[in-house]
């Protein structure tokens, strides 16, 4: 096999029966290409760099101008590439203009061709591919998703999302005429024999010195998929076109064949540019031999984490010309159970999956039907979308721990109203109620009570001041209590809230019920201190006006009969003890049953205060706590239900 760069002309050689070259094809300088005959209708060549003319001088193919050589100077017999030529196919970046390839058909020794993309074809518009709407709705959702991710997850974990993002951008704005195949294999599994056989050339090289392919060939069925394999990576001097053969042409159209390195090849880049190459691909020959068909390597690193992208898969067992008899069925059905095991899925019975064939590359047994499969699957032009949508289904999927939950999650309307119930009791609001209901009935009997009492009251507490030194102390205990209190009030509403949330959710929660927990005792005794008794006495109902006369009549009457009793003891006064004796024991008798009919009707309105004290104090702290650290969790629940569906759009389900 030869390649030539004079005049940006490569061409891969062979021998005819009797060893000598042959060329095939010219490249005229107005860019159209002719073919002479063969044999006797082929005019003979005496070099490499071009068809010679009828007045004897050569054309070359990019420049078009024409020189004189010697029949014998421009024809390499080594195989060595002319650097300028190769320099020029590089920075051409896509297909050598004018590239001939022969290949001599060992059975018959005719001569084949094949060539590679002029630049004329190469500058061919193609059309863009295209996502159904489906699939357009998903990676809009993934990108959503991925947003709203960002202030949640690091940016490593979103890595693989944000990668199958630009790919898909990436891949949505080349061709969608074309569907790029990738062959992979292990080494000595004959994938690059396979390869050269779909050509029907022998482009890549083949032999028993491994790794034999050191670098990604392409080969293209069609024009316009340049940008394709720019996309690759692969440089001009690596791109082919298959053997020209309109039954071929038809049959694959718009297929790009790479054929790649081992992937388990001792040379670390070899295995690299596997890699890199597999995830840009729409498709994926994966090519296994009799011997090494169950190796761990190929299974536990490349089909089992690519079960999802079994229908894009095909998976070929080589070399069953080496099995005698029913062995290569025996073999074939063993691959099938491994790759059942991987969570591959077959296609098979006309349900989606990967294609499972047996073959030889070497006899062309089963080549065929390999070839007729491929046919069908780039008709369909549907792999770069199944490709991209497998690639969101494992992203998704490698994401799935993250954005989902086997429990119900979020705040429930117990939960609110126990982290109330705490924060009022830490602010003492029914403590504050009962104290105000206290001062009510107190009030009342201010009002409504015998005087003698009342002055007995008064003497009490002049007689008993407070030191002033146990209130103190128990302020500041009930203020080390309530700060507590509010903590744990702060800490279990955060718990039940994150309860069954992933652990980026859940973290988000409690770090929001932390931050909002600052300050919030301070909070809490400001809004107590402005929500508390209100100034002055409490209000008086309607009929204490009528208690306090009564109460004062009944006082009355005991003076009354005081006083006359007196008056009848100094002898003022005729005797008569009937009288201011009923007098005082009605007012003695009265006063008090007066006091207590009024700390009877008293008990009812004195509850509604105190009652109403506590609401107040209760709504004030129950607003606090819901402004400081229920709204911000709240806020995270509802972003984490946001990510959540957007993650269910993702998957197709939402």
């Amino acid at each position: 096999m030869e390649s030539t760069g004079s005049g940006g002309v490569a061409r891969f050689e062979g021998t005819s029966a009797e060893g000598a070259p042959r060329e095939a094809a010219s490249e005229r300088g107005d860019g159209e290409r002719s073919e002479e005959p063969a044999n006797d209708a082929h005019a003979r060549v005496q070099g490499t760099e071009g068809a010679e003319d009828t007045d004897g001088s050569r054309r070359t193919g990019s420049a078009g101008s024409s020189r004189r050589t010697d029949a014998g100077s421009a024809d390499r017999t080594d195989g060595r590439t002319d650097p300028g030529s190769a320099s020029r196919t590089d920075a051409a970046g896509a297909w050598d203009d004018g590239l001939i390839a022969r290949r001599v058909n060992e059975a018959t020794g005719e001569e084949q061709f094949v060539r590679a993309e002029s630049r004329s074809a190469r500058t061919q518009a193609v059309p863009s591919l295209a996502y159904d709407g489906p699939l357009r709705s998903r990676l809009d959702a993934l990108r959503e998703l991925v947003g709203l991710s960002r202030t949640r997850l690091d940016s490593r974990t979103l890595a693989e999302a944000g990668q199958v993002l630009d790919e898909a951008t990436a891949r949505r704005r080349l061709s969608g005429q074309h569907t790029v195949v990738a062959i992979a294999g292990a080494t000595g599994s004959g994938k690059s024999q396979l390869f050269n056989t779909l050509a029907g050339v022998t482009i890549s090289e083949t032999g028993v010195r491994r790794p034999t392919t050191a670098a990604p060939i392409a080969c293209s069925w069609s024009d316009g998929a340049a940008s394709l394999i720019d996309r690759l990576g692969i440089p001009g001097r690596l791109r082919r076109r298959p053997l020209q053969s309109p039954e071929a042409e038809a049959q694959l159209r718009g297929l790009v064949l790479i054929d790649l390195p081992d992937h388990d090849s001792a040379a670390v880049q070899h295995r690299e540019q596997v890699d890199r190459v597999l995830a840009l691909v729409d498709a994926v020959i994966w090519v296994v031999d009799p011997e090494k068909y169950a190796d761990a390597v190929l299974h536990e690193r490349y089909l089992r984490p690519m079960a999802g992208h079994a229908e894009v898969m095909f998976v070929v067992l080589n070399q069953i010309d080496r099995l005698p008899g029913e062995a290569a069925h025996q073999v074939l059905d063993d691959l099938r159970r491994l790759l059942d095991e991987d969570g591959i899925a077959l296609g098979e019975y006309g349900e989606p999956g990967a294609t499972v064939l047996a073959l030889s590359a070497l006899t062309g047994d089963g080549v065929g039907e390999l070839r007729e499969a491929l046919g069908q699957f780039v008709a369909e032009r549907a792999a770069p979308a199944r490709r991209i949508s497998a690639d969101v289904d494992a992203a998704a999927w490698r994401l799935r721990s993250l954005y989902t939950t086997g429990q119900r999650t979020g705040l429930t309307e117990t939960a609110r109203e126990e982290f109330s119930d705490r924060l009022a009791d830490a602010v003492g609001a029914t403590a504050a109620g009962e104290a105000a209901e206290r001062a009510w009935l107190r009030n009342a009997n201010r009002a409504c009570g015998t005087p003698w009492l009342r002055l007995w009251r008064w003497y009490v507490d002049r007689r008993e001041p407070p030191t002033g030194r146990l209130p103190l102390r128990m302020q500041a205990d009930e203020e080390a209590t309530a700060r507590q209190r509010v903590e744990q009030a702060v800490r279990t509403v955060a718990d039940r809230a994150s309860a069954g949330l992933p652990a980026p959710w859940a973290q988000a929660v409690r770090e929001a019920a932390v931050r909002g927990a600052h300050g919030l005792p301070e909070a809490l005794d400001d809004l107590a201190a402005r929500a508390g008794l209100p100034p002055g006495r409490p209000p008086r109902p309607g009929w204490w006006p009528v208690a306090v006369l009564a109460q004062a009549s009944m006082t009355i009457l005991q003076v009354l009969g005081g006083l006359w009793l007196v008056g009848q003891i100094v002898g003022v006064m005729s005797p008569n003890l009937g009288v201011p004796v009923l007098l005082m024991v009605a007012g003695i008798v009265g006063g008090p049953l007066i006091e207590w009919s009024c700390r009877m009707a008293a008990r009812g309105p004195a509850r509604r205060y105190g009652l109403d004290a506590e609401r107040r104090l209760r709504e004030a702290a129950a607003g606090c706590g819901r402004a400081r650290v229920l709204d911000p969790v709240a806020a995270e629940l509802l972003r984490y239900r946001e990510v959540r569906e957007q993650y269910g759009r993702v998957l197709g389900v939402g």
